[in-house]
C-alpha cells in the first residue's frame, strides 16, 4: 500500500511512518517546503495544512490511503478546508482516509468509562473537533473509506505530554500535577498507537471511530511520581492550582491536563485484533524511554 502521511515528522506521525515502512508499505510524507528527507518515507511531497490546493495535489491516483496525523490549527474553518481538500480526490474511489482526533472530545467521563459509542462533550481546547470528525465520517457516504482514530495521552520514545512531566519534576525537584493527583488519563504507547493505525488502514470499515487507548484510566499522580523517578527526584506530588497553571500554560491546555477520564478501546481489540505489547505508562516513565 502506498500511504500519504500528513504529519510524518511529528511525534505520532514519525512512529507511524516507521511502522508502515517496516510492514512493507511505501510511505509518502507531506512536509513543508525545504524538507527533502523524512525517516521511513520513500518519497517526500511538499504541502502545508493551510494550503488546500497543495493538499489536493498531493493525493495523486497512485496514493492508496491518506493518514492525517498533523496537528490541528485551532481554526475550525481552516481544518475543515484541509479535510475537504484531502478527501476530494478520494471520493468515489473506496480509498482510505484516517483522521487523528483525540479522547479529549469526550470530555470528563465521571464514574463511567467512555467507549466509541459515547457522545462527545469536548473541552474548549478541542471544541470544534467533533464537527471535524463528523465531516470526515460523512465522506464515507461519498465512497471514501473514512475513519477516525482517537488516541489517549501518548507516551513512549521519551516524548509527548509525559516528557513534560519529567521536565517539571527536574525543574521543581519533586513531582508536579495540575489541579488534582487523582485525575485519570487514558494512556497509549506511541508504537502501539502506530500498530492501531496500521490495523485501521488494513481492515476498518468506512464510517467508524476507534479509540487508541491501552490503559483506560491512570492516575496522574502515579504518572508524575514515575516522571520524578525518571528525573532522579522523589517526594509527594506538588499540586499546581488550575488558575496558576492556566496563567503559564494557557487556560485551554491547563484544563485539558486537569481533565479526568476513563476511556476504553475494546472495539479495536475485538474487531481489528489490535494487541498492544509495549510497556505501560508508569513503567515506561520510570524505567523505559524517559529514564
Amino acid at each position: 500500500m502506498r500511504v500519504l502521511v500528513i504529519g510524518a515528522t511529528g511525534y505520532v506521525g514519525s512512529a507511524l511512518a516507521e511502522r508502515l515502512a517496516d510492514a512493507g508499505h511505501e510511505v509518502v510524507a507531506l512536509a513543508r517546503p525545504g524538507r527533502t528527507a523524512v525517516a521511513g518515507a520513500a518519497e517526500v511531497r511538499t504541502g502545508d495544512l493551510a494550503d488546500p490546493a497543495a493538499l489536493t495535489a498531493a493525493v495523486t491516483p497512485d496514493i492508496d490511503a491518506v493518514v492525517h496525523a498533523g496537528p490541528p490549527s485551532g481554526d475550525a474553518e481552516a481544518d475543515a478546508a484541509a479535510i475537504d481538500a484531502l478527501t476530494a480526490p478520494l471520493r468515489g474511489t473506496g480509498r482510505a482516509f484516517v483522521y487523528t482526533s483525540g479522547v479529549w472530545v469526550l470530555g470528563a467521563t465521571g464514574a463511567a468509562t467512555a467507549d466509541e459509542a459515547s457522545p462527545t462533550d469536548p473541552i474548549p481546547i478541542v471544541g470544534y473537533r467533533p464537527e471535524i470528525e463528523r465531516r470526515v465520517l460523512a465522506a464515507a457516504e461519498d465512497g471514501v473509506r473514512a475513519t477516525v482514530v482517537r488516541p489517549g495521552i501518548v507516551h513512549g520514545r521519551g516524548g509527548g505530554i509525559p516528557g513534560m512531566l519529567v521536565g517539571w519534576a527536574r525543574a521543581d525537584g519533586a513531582p508536579r500535577v495540575v489541579a488534582d493527583p487523582a485525575v485519570r488519563w487514558p494512556m497509549v504507547h506511541v508504537d502501539d498507537l502506530a500498530d492501531l493505525y496500521a490495523a485501521v488502514l488494513a481492515d476498518a470499515p468506512a464510517g467508524t471511530v476507534w479509540h487508541g487507548v491501552t490503559e483506560p484510566a491512570v492516575p496522574v499522580g502515579d504518572l508524575a511520581g514515575a516522571a520524578a523517578r525518571a528525573a532522579g527526584v522523589t517526594g509527594e506530588p506538588s499540586v499546581w492550582p488550575l488558575e496558576k497553571a492556566a496563567a503559564e500554560l494557557g487556560e485551554p491546555f491547563a484544563q485539558a491536563l486537569a481533565l479526568d477520564q476513563s476511556v476504553s478501546a475494546g472495539q479495536a481489540r475485538d474487531r481489528l485484533g489490535w494487541r498492544p505489547s509495549r510497556p505501560d505508562a508508569v513503567t515506561d516513565l520510570q524505567a523505559g524511554s524517559y529514564a
